[in-house]
């Protein structure tokens, strides 16, 4: 009967581990008593691998004071001879070794697996936002250039006649508006690329200011001293006044527009206009505008002007990228 309660409860060992480990561990020092245990506990030993394996911490370090006390008690009692603790003190620190090391390799594949999870959803989410990303800089490019192109090319077909020096002019803002949206092109582009060029930062903005002035508005760029930002900042910057822009050559019926760059707590970019005004309406391009301002860690505000008729666009961003 002790040999059956040593050995039939390791059926249910992966369900209970130390509920079996502590049934069989009784029989097998009940065995131990009565001078009745063969040389090695079988039962006992697999039951201690699996404790091992599948308990948690605090049942293990349990199931480890009680396996020792029954151990040592189990040679005491019958007054075994001093090799025997040897002996089977190195049979069950092996079975539990066994079992740390089968528990170990487990715990090693999950965290790899959960980190390889991990890794590709994090791979997954920087291919949107690279796809948003270059998506914005796509319908910015485009935006601008093609609507001032088309606000030359109406206004220099209707002088070709009156006043071929201004048509000359307007035919050649559009030359020179499609050139640099091909270069900006290439840039969002290179992106696909091994090498990709440097986008265009704050320097590059006096080059928007002149190419809105060729449509007919009056722009006023007033720039303080401002710190080195970092190119991400920068490219957003540039980027906000682009989209400003574009927005009061399409939409705004303005005549005067101003472009701010000062540096209080951080950049601050601000486009404001004479227009009609009126609520901002979130389409592609003011929403890309939030998301990359977002993005480097600052602020945006749109909306109609507080001082007087017309729309602004006011962004604070952080010298540094975030």
């Amino acid at each position: 009967m002790l040999g059956l309660f040593a050995s039939v409860p390791l059926i249910w060992r992966r369900r209970a581990p130390v509920l079996v480990a502590l049934v069989t561990g009784i029989a097998t020092t009940w065995l131990s008593l009565i001078q009745m245990l063969p040389d090695m506990p079988y039962g006992q030993l697999v039951a201690t691998y699996t404790w091992a394996e599948l308990a948690a911490p605090a049942w293990r370090v349990a199931a480890v004071v009680i396996t020792t006390g029954g151990v040592v008690f189990s040679l005491v009692m019958p007054q075994e001879n001093p090799p025997s603790f040897g002996y089977v003190g190195l049979m069950f620190v092996t079975a539990y070794a066994l079992g740390a090391g089968v528990r170990a390799r487990r715990d090693r594949i999950a965290f790899l697996e959960e980190r390889t999870l991990r890794l590709v959803e994090e791979q997954a989410a920087a291919a949107g936002n690279e796809r948003a990303r270059i998506a914005r800089d796509m319908h910015d490019v485009l935006a601008h250039s093609v609507g001032l192109m088309v606000v030359q090319a109406e206004g220099g077909a209707s002088v070709v006649r009156a006043d071929a020096g201004r048509a000359e002019a307007a035919f050649d803002a559009i030359a020179e508006t499609g050139r640099e949206a091909l270069v900006q092109l290439r840039h969002t582009l290179g992106v696909l690329r091994e090498q990709a060029p440097e986008p265009a930062g704050v320097d590059a903005i006096p080059s928007l200011v002149e190419r809105a002035r060729r449509t007919g508005l009056d722009v006023a760029l007033v720039r303080d001293s401002l710190p080195t930002v970092d190119p991400v900042v920068g490219a957003t910057a540039f980027r906000v006044v682009q989209e400003a822009l574009t927005n009061v050559v399409k939409h705004a019926g303005a005549r005067k527009v101003s472009v701010t760059l000062a540096f209080a707590d951080g950049l601050d970019v601000c486009v404001r206009d004479d227009g009609r005004g009126g609520e901002a309406v979130f389409g592609h391009g003011l929403r890309g505008m939030l998301e990359r301002v977002q993005a480097v860690g600052g602020t945006l505000r749109t909306g109609p002007r507080a001082d007087g008729p017309g729309f602004e666009v006011v962004a604070t961003l952080p010298v540094g990228a975030r």
